[in-house]
This record gives structure tokens, C-alpha cells and sequence, in this order.
């Protein structure tokens, strides 16, 4: 089955020449690409006018495998708490991302908990977003749409140990894309602050800290979820670093400081 694009002409633009223009300007403005690869990269998924600049900055220096496993919240509710869009592609005007689905068998295989389930991605924009991205810094690549909702660590924790045993025995190597905004509705200056706390933790590589500190003070992080699952992933595949790719508001684009969303990049390797 493949996915039709829901948020084109929405979170960006909807005409091809126009999309690509739009992207590349975007991965443009990143610094050098980091020569290691890139085990894990968190980016941004609001409107590209807003948070284009932040996924474009983390892209542009990613290092990412042609084989993904992509990771993004569930705002609708709708669906399995761990989802795994498992046949057909992913379409967008600029490309389609072809699902790869030995890589999503082996996965759904490996775990019980990870269920092969439509209906979380139908209606979901935050992965969606990540593939125009995709398709201008790849000429091939394949991916394992992901929509994680459950929140009980030892459930997140069990299920990456065995989906990065999977990817361990992958023949190719699998990168990891996360999508995730992060403070959503506070000033600007709060979601700095709320933020940074969320950031630390990740940039700790300490996915349990992460879980911790969003509960414990509020921080309104719509990806911890998946960030959560995919920092243990990366763990259990030997990351050792985690650097801060950008960071930015939407009041940085709006010029309205009292009520914005925050959107950080990340690479981990």
C-alpha cells in the first residue's frame, strides 16, 4: 500500500520545482557534512517556512545511510503504539521513498510489540516532512516509517534492544531519523530554557534523562517518545557522541517571541 501525501500545499509546497527549490535552499545554508556516519539525526517537522531552516542545517550535515528507519510521534491517536508502515512507498511530490520491507519484516519479526499498522500514519505529518529532505540528499535510499506513541520505558527499552539487533545484522548499514518540535505555545525565552533542559539530556546521550526531565517539568517535546527509542537504539549500536546541529523558534521566522514553538537538530554517531 502506498502512502499519498496528506500535509503537500500545507507544511510545504505541494509543486515539485517548487518543493526542490525550496529544500536544496534550505540544505544550502548547512555547514560541512560530518565525514563519520551518522547513527542518529533528530529534525524538526513543523511548516519548512518555519522549521525548514533547522531540518535543512541537520540534514545538510548528516552523514546518513541509504537505509533508514524513521521514528515520529503520533498526534492524532490514531493506530498501534509502535506502528510500522511496512509495504509499498512513502509519495511526495519531489519523490517516492520505497518502504524496505525486508528491513520493516525483520523488525516486526524480532518484536511483538512493533506491529505492522497503517492507520497511525495515515493522518501523521511528522514523518512525511522528513522525506522531500530525504529525497534531495539521496539518490536512492529506502526507509521503515516508524510512529512510536508508547511511553512506558521498560516497553521502549525492550523493544530497541531488539530492533538494534536487527540492525546490527543488517547487510547494509541503517541510519535513524527522528522527528520531533520541541516547547510548543510558550515565549520565547521559555522555550530557550525548557528546551536546553530536553537538549542536555540528549546531547548526554542519556535517553532515560530525556524521558525524565520532559515529564518532570512540562517540557511540551511532541517526539520524546521516539527520541527516547531511538537514543537507546543508538546506544545499543555503539553511538559515543551527540553534537547540536541548530536551533531556532518560530519567532525567529515570525518576529512574534511570545508564543512559539522550538525546533532542534541533532546528529549522533
Amino acid at each position: 500500500m502506498n502512502r499519498q501525501p496528506v500535509v503537500a500545499g500545507q507544511f510545504y509546497p505541494a509543486s515539485a520545482p517548487v518543493l526542490e527549490r525550496e529544500v536544496r535552499g534550505y540544505l544550502a545554508a548547512a555547514p560541512e557534512k560530518r565525514p563519520e556516519r551518522t547513527i542518529l539525526a533528530m529534525a524538526p517537522h513543523a511548516g519548512y517556512v518555519y522549521s525548514g531552516a533547522v531540518a535543512g542545517a541537520t540534514l545538510g550535515m548528516a552523514s546518513l545511510a541509504d537505509t533508514l528507519v524513521l521514528l515520529g510521534p503520533n498526534h492524532t491517536g490514531m493506530g498501534a503504539s509502535l506502528a510500522v508502515w511496512d509495504r509499498g512507498a512513502w509519495l511526495t511530490p519531489l519523490c517516492a521513498m520505497p518502504v524496505d520491507e525486508p528491513l520493516a519484516d525483520a523488525l516486526t519479526g524480532a518484536d511483538p510489540r512493533l506491529a505492522s499498522d497503517t492507520a497511525a500514519h495515515i493522518q501523521e505529518h511528522s514523518l512525511e516532512v522528513m522525506v522531500p529532505f530525504l529525497c534531495a540528499i539521496k539518490d536512492s535510499f529506502t526507509g521503515v516509517p516508524v510512529c512510536v506513541s508508547e511511553h512506558r520505558l521498560s516497553e521502549l527499552a525492550g523493544v530497541a534492544k531488539n530492533m538494534a539487533r536487527v540492525i546490527k545484522s543488517w547487510p547494509k548499514p541503517v541510519s535513524l531519523l527522528v522527528s520531533s518540535d520541541m516547547s510548543h505555545y510558550v515565549s520565547h525565552e521559555r522555550a530557550k530554557e525548557m528546551d536546553s533542559l530536553a537538549v542536555r539530556a540528549i546531547l548526554g546521550l542519556d535517553p532515560v534523562g530525556l524521558h525524565s526531565v520532559v515529564r518532570e517539568m512540562g517540557i511540551s517535546m511532541c517526539g520524546v517518545l521516539p527520541m527516547t527509542l531511538g537514543l537507546m537504539i543508538a546506544l545499543e549500536l555503539g553511538a559515543t557522541k551527540a553534537e547540536l546541529a541548530a536551533y531556532a523558534t518560530s519567532g525567529d521566522v515570525s518576529g512574534d517571541y511570545g508564543r512559539v514553538v522550538g525546533y532542534a537538530g541533532i546528529l549522533v554517531s
